[in-house]
């Protein structure tokens, strides 16, 4: 991402709905602290005719049209990566997340590729893992953590929610985990790894959590503890550097920002939008819990890691759990009650429209996860899943 500065209703049943934190009162106002977003987005490439995987990012990137800022390596060479530009709307997000699609499309199809945003390889990685030339630190990675860097050829999505100071930064953290499941339950687009269904909506979720300095961050009591925490990772092993905290939501070691890297990958770019949508609201939300003095909310740990796995392996078709009661709701309960807390922020940024109708059309339609499960089913090929990611991500 650049740098910053521009170069409804919830179940009936009450026994077991969600019961989030009471929303500010009507005659509240919301903090005036503009709200910007970024977006990075990670893709693999596959061959065009046999849908495998191909480490042929070096070509792909060096025909790809637009600014190197914007689209670069990962840590393979199977994937290649977007990072928008900081952005004020939404729609100008969209307009970003389009144009860099469709030149990264475009370059993959002159090398014989396609480009995939999904979040898994679906089948088998040929070979010996092919590690980015421009990242000498992902070598010093596979030395220091073997088989855990097969999980590299995964990809997310990362939304940048800013501007903040890391003070804030922290305390707004605190606010928004308690949602990080149900974002996972709504993103989940990763049913099939290594040539096999793994029971889980979203098998990247549980694969990455596999990382020492992955998964859910602590509640942080104060910045000092934050850094206590970055350090304690460093210092153990657990990670090379502060690029390596891949911690579900965290303050970006590198922008003013707060970054929600909890999210899988999916192919269009409506489901892209209505996370950021949703980020940015979840934050404002926070602040405006800040600025009133509201205690932090208070959730059990293990409830809430309960909670990532059951939104990680049911998805947006089952069940989750209230990360303040721990009760088992229907997941699209509590993603209609996310939605309901929020709505005040998403309409002061404009968004509410778009967002309530992109979630009703997931909830009708299904999530990644059901309709890649839906493409294998009609002829029991992991061939006709790839497929169906590849022109989904191309439909632009």
């Amino acid at each position: 991402m650049i740098e910053p500065g521009k170069s409804t209703s919830t179940s009936t049943n009450e026994s077991t709905s969600p019961r989030p934190r009471p929303s500010p009162t009507s005659g509240t106002p919301a903090p005036t602290v503009p709200l910007t977003l970024g977006v990075e987005e990670e893709f693999l490439l596959v061959d065009a005719r046999t849908f495998r995987l191909v480490p042929a990012a070096p070509q792909v990137l060096a025909t790809a049209a637009g600014d190197p800022n914007l689209i670069h390596a990962e840590g393979t060479r199977y994937q290649v990566e977007i990072s928008t530009p900081v952005e004020d709307s939404a729609a100008a997000l969209r307009e970003d997340l389009t144009t860099l699609r469709r030149s990264l499309a475009k370059a993959a199809r002159a090398h014989g590729c396609r480009l995939l945003a999904g979040p898994s390889p679906v089948v088998a990685v040929p070979g010996p893992l092919h590690l980015s030339d421009d990242e000498p630190r992902q070598r010093e990675m596979a030395r220091r953590f073997g088989s855990l860097t097969q999980t590299l050829v995964s990809c997310g999505r990362h939304v940048h929610v800013g501007t903040l100071d890391v003070d804030t930064a922290v305390a707004v953290a605190n606010r928004v985990r308690p949602w990080l499941p149900t974002l996972i339950a709504l993103s989940a687009n990763s049913p099939f790894w290594d040539g096999r269904d793994t029971g889980h909506a979203s098998w990247r979720a549980m694969a990455w959590s596999t990382w020492p300095s992955a998964g859910l961050p602590p509640h942080f009591g104060s910045t000092a503890h934050y850094c206590r925490s970055v350090q304690a990772l460093l210092g153990s092993g657990a990670a090379l550097d502060t690029k390596m905290v891949y911690w579900d939501l965290r303050p970006s070691a590198h922008w003013p920002t707060l970054e929600i890297r909890a999210l899988d990958m999916s192919p269009d770019v409506d489901g892209a939008v209505l996370q950021a949508e949703l980020a940015r609201a979840l934050v404002a939300t926070a602040l405006r819990e800040l600025a009133e003095h509201r205690p932090d909310p208070v959730v059990r740990e293990d409830v809430l890691r309960l909670a990532r796995w059951r939104a990680a392996h049911d998805g947006l078709e089952g069940f989750g759990l209230d990360p303040y009661t721990g009760a088992e709701v229907p997941a699209a309960d509590l993603a209609e009650a996310m939605l309901d807390l929020i709505a005040p922020e998403l309409a002061a940024a404009g968004d509410l429209d778009h967002a309530a109708k992109a979630l009703a059309g997931l909830l009708r339609d299904g999530s990644g996860a059901q309709r890649q499960r839906a493409a294998y089913a009609r002829r029991g090929s992991l061939d006709d899943v790839l497929r169906q990611l590849a022109d989904e991500t191309e439909d632009l």
